[in-house]
């Protein structure tokens, strides 16, 4: 069996709320945003800041439901500051031939300026004989 890495969950153009550099590790994210997207407490996940083109992975944390607070912490608070962009993505292992006979779909948030869901997308992988097709489609919000 071969293994590949696969997004599965991707949050597009959020904003850092609040670095916190004395908080041990982790980037805490809402958990609404978390839920929708299918990323999991303590999941790892990497984070690229679009403004300085820093990147590093972690784990996530749940934040508050509904407030939209993104908060890089510890080492990772000194990579960003409030209001810089960043893209989170998760990632997870899947059976190479599974994937090729079933598919694989990621889950995937634009944010807006408050961090709430602007454009909700399923980006998937469909079998086509001895290929996959990808399609990129709006989801309902």
């Amino acid at each position: 069996m071969s293994q590949i890495k696969l997004m599965h969950a991707k949050l597009h153009r959020v904003t850092v709320t609040e670095a916190n550099v004395n908080y041990v590790g982790s980037i805490t994210i809402d958990q609404d945003l978390m839920d929708r997207v299918g990323i999991l407490p303590l999941e790892e996940v990497d984070v690229i800041n679009l403004d300085n083109g820093k990147r590093w992975s972690t784990y996530a944390i749940p934040g508050t439901p509904g407030e939209g607070g993104i908060c890089p912490n510890g080492g990772a608070a000194l990579l960003c500051k409030p209001r810089d962009l960043l893209i989170i993505i998760a990632y997870e292992y899947r059976d190479r031939t599974s994937v090729m006979q079933t598919g694989h779909q990621a889950k995937v948030i634009v944010a807006d300026e408050h961090n709430h869901c602007r454009e909700y997308l399923e980006q998937d992988l469909v079998p086509q004989g001895n290929s996959l097709k990808f399609k990129t489609f709006l989801a309902d919000n």
